[in-house]
């Protein structure tokens, strides 16, 4: 059974590169084409920067996949596991002791394996292509932050969850269920006003009547916008972005510095009024539901099959402490999630779809929006040709081209509802 499931483990990771290598070829073979609209931003050397740019990306992430799937096929399938295993439970007598030992370290294992890729994404891709502005210090400053505050989260998480697995064996399921279930939620609170700061700056809108215009969208949509930020984003990259964040009441809006600096005014107002079309189709409360109700499927089947004596079997183990269990559970949680991507990803692009609609009536000017996210893929040499099956398989927005052209199609009947507001599409 070891030696079938190390052949999927290996087969999937094996597919995943070949989407890989057939999106390049197929970007390639299609840069040449230009749609019209992308013309005024994408010219040819453009689109060759962008292409060299999603290569050298592709190039970098095949050698740290490669090495992680290496080293995590050499973990679970190559004795490391019960080795760790044993360990881990001669320093912890313990059972929450040896569990969160077991845990953290591998967490802290991952995250010091991914400085040097991290540090060659950011200061050998990005910054060759010019995106990169963070100094070698704030970097390093960002690092420990983010080592720091994971250890700590991650820890008190699985304090929890292993106090609750000792202190009811049989039903732990739903008691763990619900604990990561508002643990999520309260770091969904807490992150704007604890978090974020720690590596962000975030101030009021600086650009004059913008804020007011924004509230008026919002009110417009039947939204309370809360309280509205710009956040320092320069000081570290020259990519643009915009997001909610927070609950309820608490919920923000922060624009990116750089994106206040290459949009105008219409443009971004078109991009919040896509973000809030999100809210008003409550994707995001649907989105915590299916995750919170799989999430329950996926502890209740947890909870039974390592009731199962055969489950270490499956790596020829003997045994197992419940820690190296929920380590062979996540490998099999990983198979089956690469099947499944598409299904959640097929689901995203349609609300992606559905807030873009959404942000067009709002705003009567599709034109905007579509100026905006090509103004967005220029600024980031974002590629424009993806393999279809690779949009199909790892995409969560539709590609940017037939997103464009849907907005394209949408101009028309903007045009007949508000024929005072002129697109030029």
């Amino acid at each position: 059974m070891k030696t079938a499931l190390l052949s999927v483990y290996l087969f999937v990771f094996i597919c995943e590169q070949i989407l890989e290598w057939f999106n390049i070829r197929y970007q390639h073979r299609h840069a040449h084409h230009i749609p019209a609209i992308f013309a005024r931003h994408y010219d040819p050397s453009t689109v060759h920067r962008a292409l060299a740019y999603e290569t050298r990306k592709k190039q970098a992430a095949l050698i740290e996949t490669g090495l992680s799937a290496a080293l995590f096929a050499a973990f679970m399938f190559g004795g490391w596991l019960p080795r760790y295993d044993a360990w881990t439970s001669e320093i912890s007598e313990t059972f929450i002791g040896q569990g969160v030992l077991f845990f953290l370290g591998l967490l802290i294992v991952q995250m010091l394996l991914d400085l040097p890729f991290s540090w060659y994404r950011n200061f050998r891709i990005e910054a060759h292509f010019g995106f990169n502005t963070m100094p070698l210090r704030l970097w390093l400053i960002d690092a420990g932050k983010g080592l720091v505050l994971s250890v700590l989260l991650y820890g008190m998480l699985l304090t929890g969850v292993l106090w609750l697995v000792q202190t009811s064996p049989l039903h732990w399921w739903i008691w763990v269920w619900a604990f990561i279930f508002f643990f999520g939620l309260m770091v969904m609170v807490i992150s704007p006003y604890l978090i974020e700061p720690l590596f962000f700056k975030f101030t009021p809108i600086e650009k004059e009547g913008l804020e007011q215009n924004i509230r008026c969208l919002a009110e417009k949509a039947g939204l309370h916008a809360g309280r509205i930020f710009q956040v320092d984003a320069s000081r570290r990259s020259r990519h643009g972005n915009a997001y909610f964040t927070g609950l309820g009441r608490q919920k923000r809006i922060v624009l990116f510095d750089t994106l206040l600096e290459h949009m105008d005014e219409n443009q971004i107002l078109a991009v919040l009024a896509h973000e809030i079309g999100h809210w008003k189709h409550r994707h995001i409360s649907r989105r915590l539901c299916a995750n919170a109700v799989l999430m329950l499927g996926g502890l209740y089947l947890a909870a039974h099959l390592m009731q199962w004596d055969g489950l270490p079997g499956l790596l020829n183990l003997p045994s197992a402490s419940f820690s190296a269990q929920a380590m062979i559970l996540a490998l099999l949680a990983s198979l089956v999630s690469f099947a499944l991507a598409p299904l959640g990803h097929a689901l995203s692009r349609r609300q992606e779809r559905q807030a873009d609609r959404f942000a067009c009536t709002l705003t009567g000017r599709p034109f905007d929006l579509a100026e905006a996210l090509v103004k967005l893929a220029h600024d980031n040499l974002a590629a424009l040709h993806p393999h279809p099956l690779y949009a199909w398989f790892h995409f969560s927005h539709p590609p940017l081209v037939q997103r464009v052209a849907a907005l394209q199609q949408m101009a028309p009947s903007a045009q007949e509802k508000h024929p005072e507001r002129k697109d030029h599409l």
